[in-house]
């Protein structure tokens, strides 16, 4: 049901470029539903008048880009296009705001528009720290999340959920699923699988045993994290402020909006990591997180990049690639959600 994308983005759009490309549209109209901490408009678009209902946000962690590049790929293709999405459109009505958090993407914009520079990454990145974390802040932790909540309020009840989300580096594609769904999403687990081994990525297999809420469905596939999750972890680790922050997720607040609403996190990696894994066990890829202290403070003291970054088998996924998987995502989640065989 949704339409191939006929054009990949291949660079990241500016959002003073995102507003403009939006505001300008003709087939649909540009809501600004409210305002960051920072003043910053939360704009979103409501397409379809189909039974059939669902959100689709983006942004949540500020260094996570191509979920807002994809569906602002996804607005601008209805635009060019409104013919190719009249069946969609027709069965489903989708409420759809491409950057819930865009005063962390203003944050971020020194190493995205340097893109796809390793070490700018890794020197520029900026993220929430747990606590403030919009993702789990629902409905009421931030402006932002009280802006997405009420829009998500006026949506529901829900079929599918969608928070499109990234990951810094992974040695492989994956996505979580709701634990209400995961025995019933095969066309959505099996077709991403193969989607993903047809852009030479495998899944990336990191059994976390239920860590923060994660727990493995199959390789690549984990449940949502939960915010009681959230919440037992950091009062573990002796941090009860940090842990009385933790609000609901925005899957959690789609399913308490009634009914039975299918609800996915996209989890595609900026960076790929090559080397060894076994079953559960990323080992190159944990190997790399520990490493990452030393390459920035090595990087801060002046060290030149090839010097600290050569030898790594680290390298960027494309973004036409992270998009076509965000977007194969999108296309399985409408089929599992509508019921509809692959």
């Amino acid at each position: 049901m949704l339409p191939t994308l006929d054009h990949y983005p291949t660079r990241f759009t500016t959002p003073a470029r995102r507003t403009e490309l939006l505001t300008g549209c003709s087939e649909f109209t540009t809501r600004k539903l409210g305002e960051s901490e920072e003043g910053r408009d939360v704009i979103g678009v409501r397409l379809g008048q189909g039974p059939l209902r669902a959100t689709i946000i983006a942004g949540s962690h500020a260094d996570e880009p191509v979920g807002p590049e994809t569906l602002l790929a996804l607005l601008m293709d209805v635009e060019r296009r409104p013919d190719a999405w009249s069946e969609l459109l027709g069965a489903w009505s989708l409420t759809v705001i491409p950057q819930v958090n865009p005063d962390g993407e203003a944050r971020n914009q020194s190493w995205i528009r340097r893109w796809p520079d390793l070490a700018g990454y890794l020197m520029h990145a900026v993220r929430e720290l747990p606590g403030r974390d919009i993702e789990f802040g629902y409905p009421d932790l931030r402006p932002e999340n009280r802006v997405v909540a009420r829009a998500m309020r006026y949506a529901a009840p829900l079929n599918l959920h969608m928070s499109l989300h990234g990951m810094g580096f992974s040695d492989g594609a994956m996505l979580l699923i709701d634990r209400y769904w995961g025995w019933r999403a095969a066309v959505l687990r099996d077709g991403f699988r193969a989607a993903s081994a047809s852009q030479g990525l495998r899944m990336h297999d990191h059994n976390r045993m239920g860590e923060k809420g994660f727990f493995q469905i199959e390789p690549g596939y984990t449940t949502t994290p939960e915010g009681a999750a959230m919440r037992t972890y950091f009062e573990s680790r002796g941090e009860p402020e940090t842990a009385a922050r933790f609000r609901d997720s925005s899957m959690e607040y789609a399913r308490s909006l009634g009914g039975d609403p299918l609800c996915v996190v996209t989890e595609l990696p900026l960076f790929l990591v090559g080397g060894s894994f076994r079953a559960g066990v990323p080992e190159a890829y944990l190997e790399f997180n520990r490493q990452k202290p030393e390459l920035r403070a090595r990087l801060a003291a002046g060290e030149a990049a090839e010097d600290v970054l050569g030898s790594l088998s680290v390298a960027a996924l494309p973004l036409s690639t992270a998009v076509r998987l965000q977007w194969e995502a999108m296309r399985l989640a409408v089929m599992t959600a509508s019921g509809k065989p692959a």
